[in-house]
């Protein structure tokens, strides 16, 4: 079975853009210029993917994401938006809509191949397969005394963040036990911070703050820069090893 895959924006050429990207794998393309448009295919076809430009006539990508999070029906199919606007803030406030991740135009079809990965599985055209194997979210946790280790993998999709994200709910309620009561993430295999990893690590973060559990972050340099972007990371403690990590709650 193939992905579908709908391309919402004005512009022709963006369009061609993202139809040329995606050529070479099993998906049918589907296309609109503006949001009405897009809204009217969506709710016909159900694609497996929608790649919404924010600035359109007639309807708004903005309006049309709304719209879409309003329909039961349409409100889980993933979003990824293409903006002008390339202010971190301002592009969380668009996340925090529900969209699965941005690019800032202008991009390259490679770009949006990469993002698109981490949401359904190119790979394997169109076998929507779990990328992890028979591996668990549990088994990314694991105890050094006091301390809960979270190692994420090199690739971190839409499906993993959320079950390792359900997985940290109950590891952290057990927590301020007698086992351990500090949490270190360690994202320095993770090749791509994408919005993916940035929303999980804002909800780990926020369960700790919830629990008063100290947390770290381990984070290679052009990681802890990426994540400075966001005022949901910028503030969290970084450190370049797990061991640099450990000590730091010493200090």
């Amino acid at each position: 079975m193939n992905y579908k895959i709908l391309t919402v924006d004005d512009s022709r050429t963006i369009r061609m853009i993202v139809k040329k990207a995606f050529q070479q794998y099993s998906c049918d393309i589907v296309e609109a210029e503006n949001g009405v448009e897009g809204l009217a295919l969506a709710t016909i076809e159900k694609p497996d993917l929608i790649v919404l430009d924010i600035t359109m006539p007639v309807m708004t990508g903005i309006e049309m994401l709304s719209k879409l999070k309003e329909n039961d029906a349409l409100k889980s199919i993933p979003v990824i938006m293409l903006t002008a606007e390339g202010g971190k803030d301002n592009v969380m406030n668009i996340v925090k809509m529900g969209v699965e991740d941005y690019i800032v135009k202008p991009f390259k079809g490679e770009q949006l191949i990469e993002r698109a990965r981490n949401i359904i599985d190119l790979k394997h055209g169109g076998n929507k397969t779990d990328p992890r194997g028979s591996m668990q979210p549990k088994d990314w946790f694991t105890v050094d005394g006091d301390i809960l280790l979270l190692s994420l993998p090199a690739k971190v999709s839409r499906s993993i963040c959320a079950q390792v994200d359900s997985a940290a709910k109950d590891e952290i309620a057990q927590m301020n036990a007698s086992w351990a009561n500090k949490l270190v993430i360690d994202i320095g295999a993770v090749a791509d911070v994408n919005m993916n990893v940035i929303q999980l690590i804002d909800s780990l973060i926020k369960q700790c703050v919830q629990k008063k559990i100290p947390a770290r972050m381990v984070a290679s340099d052009a990681q802890a820069d990426a994540l400075k972007g966001f005022k949901e990371t910028r503030a969290i403690h970084k450190e370049p090893t797990v061991e640099q990590a450990k000590t730091s709650f010493q200090e």
